[in-house]
C-alpha cells in the first residue's frame, strides 16, 4: 500500500501519518521525491487495515495506492519518475547520463590496478571496479588479496578521480571495506543471501545487486527489498546474464529484462556485458544494445595483459578496446536521450 502525499503536504501531516501506519501494525518508509513525498507501507499482518485505509480522507493526503505484486518499495509506483543515486564525485546513477565502471575482475598487484585505472579514466569510466575478495567455483583458483587489495584499489582510484565498486561476499567483510568502497557489490552467488542483504541494509553505502545465474526479475526485485526495507535504498540493480540451455557462451545476457525492470521498479540497472556472455569478442556488442535498451550503467571487465590475467582473462578487453567501445557507445547514447562522459586527454 501506497501513501501518496499532497504536494503541500506539510511535515506534520506526513509526519502523522507515519505514525498511525506504525500503530496500526506497519513500516513505514519514506520516499521523498522532487514534487511530492510517497509513503510506503510495508508488512503482513494484516491487523487494522481498515484504520489504514480510513486515513484516505487524512488531511496531507492525496490517495492511497494497493499494490498486487510483492516487491513494494522497489516498485516504479514508489517513486514514478526513478530514483537517483548520488555515488559522490558528482557521479549519479539514474540520470541522462549512463555510468561506466570498468577494471579487472581482481586486483593482482599495485603496478596492474594503477595501470588499468589510468587508462579507463581516461577514456571515460567513473568507477574503478576489481575484486578483492573473490568468490570462485574451484577452491584451488586465486581468491584476491583480501585488505591490502581494498587498499590498493582506494589508492588507484583516488590518484584518477575515480570510486570504487567491490564485490562483499559476507556480514563479516563490511566493516573492513567501508573505508575504502563507495559501491558494495553484492554478486550473483549471493542475490538470495539474506543474512547479507539485511546487513547491507543498515549500510550507508550504495549497493550494486547482480541476478542471480538462476533468478527471475521478480525475485531480483525481492532481494532489493531485503536491503531497501533496513533502511538503504541506494540499490542498483544488475543484469550479468542466466544461466539457459545454450552452450556457446557462459551466460545468456538478457537484454530485455532493462526495459522490463525499467516498467516495474524505480531502482537504476546496470549491465554486464562481460559475465554476460564470457567472450571477449562479445562483450562490445552486448555493451552496444545494453545502452540501446535504456542501461543506466555498465560494468565491464578491463586488463592489461588478460593473457595473464588470474581470473576472466577470457571476457576482459585489453584498454584499448575498451576504450574504442567507449567511443561506440557515446555515438549510441545519444539517440535514446542518454550521454556517456568524454574521455580525458592528457596534456603536455
Amino acid at each position: 500500500m501506497l501513501f501518496n502525499m499532497r504536494s503541500e503536504a506539510t511535515e506534520e501531516q506526513i509526519n502523522h501519518i507515519v505514525v498511525r501506519i506504525k500503530e496500526c501494525g506497519y513500516e513505514a518508509h519514506l520516499i521523498r521525491g522532487q514534487e511530492r513525498t510517497v509513503i510506503g507501507v510495508v508488512g503482513n499482518s494484516g491487523r487494522h487495515r481498515s484504520e489504514l485505509e480510513a486515513l484516505s480522507s487524512a488531511p496531507g493526503v492525496e490517495d492511497i495506492v494497493k499494490i498486487s505484486h510483492p516487491f513494494k518499495l522497489s516498485a516504479r509506483s514508489m517513486r514514478p519518475e526513478g530514483s537517483l543515486i548520488d555515488l559522490g564525485r558528482g557521479v549519479i546513477v539514474g540520470g541522462k547520463e549512463v555510468v561506466v565502471a570498468a577494471g579487472p575482475c581482481a586486483v593482482e598487484s599495485r603496478e596492474q590496478i594503477h595501470d588499468v585505472a589510468a587508462r579507463v579514466s581516461r577514456a571515460g569510466a567513473k568507477l574503478l571496479r576489481g575484486g578483492a575478495f573473490k568468490p570462485r567455483s574451484s577452491p584451488y583458483s586465486f581468491q584476491g588479496m583480501g585488505e591490502e587489495g581494498l587498499k590498493l584499489l582506494r589508492e588507484a582510484a583516488d590518484k584518477n578521480d575515480l570510486l570504487v565498486v567491490t564485490e562483499v561476499m559476507d556480514p563479516s567483510q563490511i566493516e573492513v571495506m567501508l573505508p575504502y568502497v563507495d559501491v558494495m557489490q553484492v554478486g550473483a552467488r549471493n542475490m538470495q543471501n539474506y543474512h547479507l542483504l539485511r546487513a547491507l541494509g543498515e549500510v550507508d553505502k550504495a549497493v550494486l545487486l547482480k541476478r542471480g545465474m538462476s533468478a527471475t526479475l521478480e525475485e531480483l526485485l525481492l532481494s532489493a527489498e531485503y536491503i531497501m526495507a533496513g533502511g538503504n535504498y541506494k540499490v542498483i540493480l544488475c543484469e550479468r546474464g542466466i544461466r539457459t540451455f545454450d552452450t556457446y557462451l557462459r551466460n545468456t545476457l538478457d537484454i530485455a529484462a532493462i526495459p522490463v525492470i525499467k516498467s516495474l521498479s524505480h531502482l537504476p540497472i546496470f549491465a554486464d556485458p562481460s559475465h554476460g556472455t564470457g567472450r571477449r569478442d562479445k562483450v562490445a556488442p552486448m555493451a552496444r544494445a545494453a545502452v540501446a535498451a535504456g542501461a543506466d550503467g555498465l560494468i565491464i571487465e578491463v586488463h592489461p595483459d588478460p593473457e595473464r590475467a588470474l581470473s576472466d582473462g577470457v571476457q576482459s578487453l585489453y584498454p584499448d578496446q575498451f576504450a574504442h567501445l567507449m567511443d561506440e557507445i557515446r555515438a549510441i547514447a545519444p539517440a535514446v536521450g542518454r550521454s556517456i562522459a568524454q574521455p580525458v586527454y592528457a596534456t603536455s
